[in-house]
């Protein structure tokens, strides 16, 4: 299949490109800058020079195209339910110039989206919250009203997604036990968040695009929830710094605009989506990689 990829120079793009090269599809990737597209022709794909700004620009490129796999997203979290409605609008646009086609648009949530209570483990079938609930849900919504024009609609949850270069929301959390001098974590750290290697999630990607069904989410989670108290302490090991358990009230001073989400209790299951597309992650976990991260 000729593929389109938006965010093809993005962690989880680069890892999807030479996947997809290797299995025999032709990969058109989306550059904004000259080191993208040099970094891009030399896995060997096609490179479309453009941004997500001017989605016209695109129509031809997404017209000649078997399917189209959007990451592309602005992590930017200053402005983040801004980010969320951009994606939701690039979406919408990508469904306009594949109405009535029937090829795939695959498109990328997170599994913090699923409507499940707190500590309750997410699965594929779990509907998303509202963007009013979640700015991510944006995404998912966007995803089920473009499904109503023709093109077949796919959502990848993702989890944090690591190697040993990009841990997440971890790699945060590690300049913070830097700048502190801990690594800490909130009360016994017994939270857990999902996660899997970006390799793994790269050949989702492409069995997805391969073998999955219009309509699916498919939840791209290796380890179902690691704690915490275990990051912190991958982190502080790596670091060679002391590990801490904190008040609420204290880590709302030390982790700042990170203290929620390190309270928060969200893991996911992917019993589903391993066994309608066969898939068996193998790369390291997330405390491996954060034991070996590059720092």
């Amino acid at each position: 299949m000729r593929v389109f990829i938006s965010g093809a120079t993005g962690f989880i793009g680069l890892a999807i490109v030479p996947e997809l090269i290797y299995a025999g599809h032709q990969v058109v990737g989306l550059a904004r800058s000259d080191e993208g597209a040099a970094t891009l022709a030399g896995l060997g794909a096609t490179v479309q020079r453009g941004s997500l700004h001017d989605m016209e620009s695109l129509r031809t490129p997404v017209a000649s195209a078997d399917a189209v796999i959007h990451t592309a997203f602005e992590h930017d979290f200053s402005q983040f339910q801004k980010h969320c409605e951009n994606d939701r609008k690039v979406i919408e646009a990508f469904g306009s110039m594949l109405a009535g086609t029937d090829r795939p648009l695959i498109v990328t949530s997170i599994t913090g989206a699923a409507a499940v209570a707190l500590g309750a483990v997410a699965t594929e079938d779990d509907a998303p919250v509202s963007h009013t609930v979640h700015p991510r849900a944006a995404t998912e919504e966007a995803a089920q009203a473009v499904s109503t024009l023709g093109c077949r609609t796919l959502v990848m949850r993702m989890p944090q997604v690591h190697d040993t270069r990009k841990q997440g929301l971890w790699s945060y959390t590690m300049q913070i036990a830097r700048e502190k001098g801990v690594s800490a974590y909130i009360g016994e750290g017994l939270n857990r968040w999902p996660a899997a290697h970006v390799l793994d999630t790269a050949q989702l990607y492409r069995l997805a695009l391969e073998n999955g069904q219009a309509g699916s989410v498919y939840n791209a989670v290796a380890e179902e929830g690691v704690a915490m108290r275990d990051i912190a302490g991958a982190i502080g090991e790596r670091l060679n710094l002391p590990v801490v358990s904190l008040s609420a009230d204290a880590a709302q001073e030390h982790f700042g605009w990170l203290a929620r989400a390190t309270a928060l209790d969200l893991p996911a299951s992917s019993e589903k989506t391993r066994q309608h597309l066969n898939w068996h992650p193998q790369h390291p976990g997330m405390v491996a990689d954060l034991l070996m991260a590059e720092v």
